[in-house]
């Protein structure tokens, strides 16, 4: 029978290509609901999947390729073991990088004293720099119906890119962590976290983004190199000592409370418990020493300001020291000067940004005589928001907080108990988990002064004048949920009462979107929404996510959970590394050396992109490197026309047949021995040794088993019946260990000779491998003996530059006896394979096998 004939019988097209795949194949998965969850499972039969959901916020970039993918080959490899995989997707569209994206894109921002206008229309995106730098107001009502428009669109790109990456979510899972399930799962928890006393509102000192106009969290801050300058300040004693203070920020000398020294510090020992005039100002303030304050530093004394940086508020909470706020939340010094600061000198930096108050007061200052010497340049380390390009204020706000152990030594201690009974993988991770916790200084503030995001779901009441009583808020009832206290009156009042004296007002503020986020498992589950459900998959066994957001998504999901439900939210963290440029420097859009995927996925196939990211282990940084995407797709074409070839010979009505001949049973001893390899690899969630040792055996399969027997497997007899069972087994198992990482070649190939989906059949098993081994044993240092001698022949050929298809007339095999007594088992093998007349087995001539070509 011909090959063309045996091709046209089993299905598989003359010219096999991975050219469309991806379309044919995410609409038959689809269709057929190949990656369904199967909720009728009971919890040992499930694998459940907390994945993240990406920030709607822009472009999807090779690192959430990186990452995603990594997710997937676990589903696969556990959809494959026989579990029904929970695997669903989200979005991640509230927050700030929507918001800012809203207002980058439309020229837009929110102004909340402005009216709803239903007919309003949105400019044409994008506008343009000068629309961006005198943004339209529009009312919050307007700006959340255009934050929900532009991430609907995003969603959709977003959504499309995954199809085509082969993400094997199931779609009817999906979720938006501004969607209504979102926000009543978010509203519930907050909720019950304020009855159980967990989260409670406080006016403290509060980080402040000026840009975006919010609080920010501990967990999100950055610091970032930024130039500066020592300023030498002269402050007076009424002894007559001049205290000399160096400082960054001269502009918050209005602001100053106390000067600080070592309590070790022989220096200022006696100054402590007296007071020094400020220069300028000519207010007193105290001299305390703390053990904080570093006599290598500076003068070894230091201005405490209300309030300049953490340490700042550290001293004024320990030392019970006063308050002169002078900042205020768009980032300018207040229009009046603090209580005990005289307003005439202050009146010079009133209203100023804090660049031009610093000018101002240097001016002050040298113009008394107070300033010593020049400034100093420095470069020093500067706290930013983790998004925003100002420098972070303290400014003293209202906020809400949830305990998160910063401040509760017993809570602490049992959040760092809940990281040890979690498997981190790599293990090393844990350690960086351990890190932050033990390094917290306050709790979690969850609260932000914007607008898309979820409602903190509170109401207050006013008294006789109109003041809200911050001390007793009003709730909703849970089945309420969610409510939007900007439009929602609470009960008992109706909307009429809103702002009036005796009446009520909403909450104006939203939850932080991790406080959203860190619920995702709740979210998913159907917490208190399908009680069927939650049992069958929470606690989950997997939470994939990057090693950078530890202290973020993964921390504060453990906190919910152990709050809420008293145990781990899932058994398994996953953490990805970072995606590095050719320079090895971390991808991001900040540094401009980000690459977007959906070329590269159009170019190459989504498969090669996916072998490209496999290649890449756990927690461990991966350099972009288009070769690697280039081996992919090589590799999958290989596997289109390696299986065309073995199907070809008939390979399909062989897989239910036994290999009786000692090279096909070599071959499937070694494939068995891959099997257990790349099984225990997946176990462990290293993806990368299972590709490798799966990768290893098929180039060596098609490169040297397939060439060895394929005379024999076009023949007749028991010879060809050996082979061809050999091929179809080998192809069977081979198909099902690369599904997780090809999965769109992989399927094309099942589809031409077997039923249903690769997807959906059995990971293979050793069992199932040293079944179709008649007698059940083979030896694979019979396959590299039988490759080593066919590589000689090749390289002989290869030397005199024939044609590997020429003939050799006689050949001569030199090595050890029982070497060649080996040899002898496949030796009308190798005689086909490397078209050699006569072959002569020369015993103990050589130490090595040696397989010498006379042409």
């Amino acid at each position: 029978m011909t090959d063309t004939a045996r091709t046209a019988r089993t299905g598989v097209p003359e010219r096999p290509s991975l050219d469309g795949l991806e379309e044919t194949w995410s609409r038959r998965w689809q269709e057929d609901g190949t990656y369904a969850f199967d909720r009728s499972k009971e919890r040992s039969d499930v694998y459940a999947i907390d994945t993240p959901p990406p920030t709607v916020s822009g472009e999807l970039h090779m690192g959430h390729v990186f990452s995603y993918t990594h997710t997937d080959l676990v589903a696969r490899f556990q959809r494959m073991r026989g579990r029904t995989v929970f695997y669903p997707i989200g979005w991640d569209d509230n927050g700030l990088p929507t918001e800012r994206r809203v207002q980058n894109v439309y020229g837009v921002r929110c102004e909340v004293s402005l009216p709803y206008d239903p007919d309003w229309q949105a400019p044409q995106a994008p506008v343009d720099d000068a629309a961006r730098k005198d943004p339209t107001p529009i009312s919050r009502r307007n700006f959340i119906e255009l934050c929900e428009r532009l991430t609907d669109s995003d969603e959709q790109v977003f959504e499309a890119l995954w199809r085509r990456l082969g993400l094997s979510v199931d779609w009817s899972l999906m979720y938006t962590t501004i969607g209504p399930v979102a926000r009543a799962t978010s509203q519930r928890a907050f909720l019950r976290n304020l009855a159980r006393g967990e989260a409670y509102q406080a006016e403290a000192p509060t980080l402040w983004d000026v840009g975006f106009a919010t609080a920010v969290a501990q967990a999100e801050l950055e610091d970032r190199e930024r130039p500066g300058a020592y300023h030498r300040l002269r402050f007076h004693s009424p002894g007559g000592r001049e205290v000399l203070i160096d400082t960054t920020r001269p502009e918050l000398l209005p602001a100053c409370v106390a000067l600080v020294c070592h309590p070790d510090d022989e220096r200022y020992a006696e100054l402590v418990g007296t007071a020094v005039r400020t220069p300028v100002f000519g207010v007193e303030v105290p001299v305390r020493a703390h053990p904080l304050a570093d006599p290598a530093k500076g003068t070894g004394i230091a201005m405490v300001c209300t309030f300049g940086d953490l340490t700042d508020v550290t001293w004024w909470r320990e030392l019970a020291l006063d308050t002169r706020v002078v900042i205020g939340r768009d980032g300018r010094l207040l229009p009046e000067p603090p209580a005990g600061v005289p307003a005439r000198p202050y009146a010079a930096l009133a209203g100023q940004s804090v660049n031009g108050a610093r000018r101002s007061v240097v001016e002050l200052l040298a113009d008394d005589g107070d300033l010593v010497g020049e400034p100093r340049p420095i470069s020093h380390p500067v706290k930013f928001y983790e998004r925003g390009d100002r420098p972070l204020e303290i400014v003293s706000t209202r906020q809400w907080y949830l305990r998160n152990g910063g401040r509760d030594a017993q809570l602490r201690a049992e959040l760092l108990a809940r990281g040890r009974e979690l498997r981190w993988v790599p293990e090393h991770m844990r350690h960086r988990y351990e890190h932050w916790v033990g390094g917290l200084t306050g709790d979690w503030l969850v609260s932000r002064q914007r607008f898309f995001g979820v409602p903190v779901p509170v109401w207050y009441r006013l008294d006789d004048d109109g003041e809200p009583d911050w001390s007793n808020p009003l709730t909703p009832d849970e089945a309420s949920l969610p409510v939007d206290p900007s439009e929602d009156a609470p009960p008992g009042y109706d909307e009429s009462q809103r702002g009036a004296p005796g009446g009520f007002v909403g909450d104006p503020d939203v939850l932080d979107t991790w406080a959203t986020s860190s619920l995702t498992p709740q979210i998913v589950g159907g917490w208190e929404r399908d009680p069927d459900l939650f049992r069958r998959v929470f606690p989950m066994d997997l939470r994939p996510q990057g090693h950078d957001i530890i202290r973020t998504w993964l921390f504060a999901t453990v906190v919910r959970a152990h709050l809420e439900h008293g145990t781990l939210p899932w058994r398994t963290a996953e953490l990805s590394g970072w995606i590095l440029d050719p320079d090895r420097k971390k991808m991001s859009k900040s540094k401009g050396n980000v690459v977007t995927p959906m070329a590269l996925l159009e170019q190459h196939g989504s498969d090669a992109v996916r072998y490209w990211a496999a290649s890449g282990r756990p927690g461990t940084d991966l350099a972009f490197d288009p070769a690697q995407i280039k081996i992919g797709r090589r590799l999958a074409t290989k596997l289109l026309n390696a299986s065309k070839f073995a199907l070809g010979l008939g390979a399909a009505d062989a897989l239910r047949a036994a290999a009786t001949e000692p090279l096909d049973r070599a071959m499937l001893a070694e494939l068995s021995s891959v099997v257990a390899q790349a099984t225990a690899a997946f176990e462990a969630y290293d993806h990368t040794a299972a590709l490798q040792a799966t990768e290893s055996f098929f180039w060596r399969f098609c490169d040297d088993y397939i060439e060895l027997v394929k005379e024999r497997a076009y023949g007749t007899g028991t010879g060809g019946d050996s082979a061809r069972a050999a091929l179809a087994n080998a192809l069977s198992v081979q198909l099902r260990l690369l599904a997780p990482v090809l999965p769109y070649a992989t399927e094309q190939v099942w589809s031409w000779w077997r039923y249903g989906s690769v997807h959906r059949s059995p990971w293979p098993t050793t069992y199932e491998v040293d079944r179709a081994i008649q007698g059940g044993a083979g030896d694979p240092e019979l396959l590299r003996l039988a490759s080593d001698a066919l590589g000689q022949v090749r390289r002989a050929k290869s030397e005199r530059k024939l044609s590997m298809k020429a003939e050799v007339p006689l050949a001569e095999a030199l090595g050890p006896a029982a070497l060649l007594d080996q040899l002898t088992l496949v030796v009308d093998d190798l005689r086909a394979a490397g078209h050699i007349g006569k072959l002569d087995l020369l015993p103990d001539r050589t130490p090595t096998l040696v397989i010498a070509c006379a042409f």
